[in-house]
């Protein structure tokens, strides 16, 4: 059976099993999503935010992209991070990388890949910035994942400093964002990062909302 075939198939036999359980699942489901995350994670396959969380159907907005980037300029990132925080009023956003990240990876290299290598560019930033540690580690293996560790800290910070993060901690005195490292040879996550509301931001980054009648 070819491959696509295969996931039709699976999904009858999973929508069976669920109806079994509860005859109302769907119909429930159906009805409004109310998550109280946004996870921003990375699109490798083995990284399936719902499965290595063990949440149900409508308790994660998730958005994915290569390395699990927040990069001011994507207005994909930009309008599901608006909808989450704005609209669905989620509490908690997590950002969630993983060891082995190949996004990672080829950042580190000096290798062209046509129009990747300007999505990549954002993580050569993060070494950029932490050239001195990075340099500092001479296990190529250790030095990778610090590498994944300090690129999922730069895009939680990078959530912090847009204006709908900030309007939200303004307003609701929400959400808290996480930092979170996955363990593709574990299985595990590991917490590495959360900032509050009360987060103190460099000032160039911090927008003013105190005197904005437009809120």
């Amino acid at each position: 059976m070819q491959s696509y075939k295969e996931l039709l198939a699976a999904n009858q036999v999973w929508v069976a099993e669920k109806l079994k359980v509860d005859p109302g699942y769907f119909k429930n489901i159906a009805k409004e999503q109310r998550p109280e995350c946004l996870w921003i994670g990375c699109s490798d396959s083995r990284v399936p935010a719902e499965t290595i969380t063990g949440a149900r159907p409508g308790e994660l907005f998730v958005h994915r992209n290569i390395a699990n980037l927040v990069v001011h300029t994507d207005f994909n990132l930009l309008s599901v991070l608006q909808f989450a925080v704005e609209y669905l009023e989620v509490r908690e956003i997590i950002v969630c990388g993983h060891y082995g990240c190949t996004g990672v990876q080829a950042a580190l290299t000096n290798r062209r890949f046509g129009l990747l290598n300007q999505w990549l560019r954002s993580i050569k930033d993060v070494y950029r910035l932490h050239r001195e540690e990075l340099q500092a580690i001479p296990d190529p293996i250790a030095q990778a994942r610090r590498m994944v560790e300090l690129n999922v800290l730069e895009q939680v910070h990078n959530l912090a400093r847009t204006s709908i993060v900030q309007r939200a901690w303004h307003l609701h005195r929400r959400p808290q964002l996480h930092a979170w490292v996955y363990g593709l040879d574990t299985g595990l996550l590991r917490d590495i990062l959360t900032l509050d509301p009360d987060a103190k931001l460099d000032d160039v980054f911090t927008f003013n909302f105190r005197d904005d009648s437009n809120l």
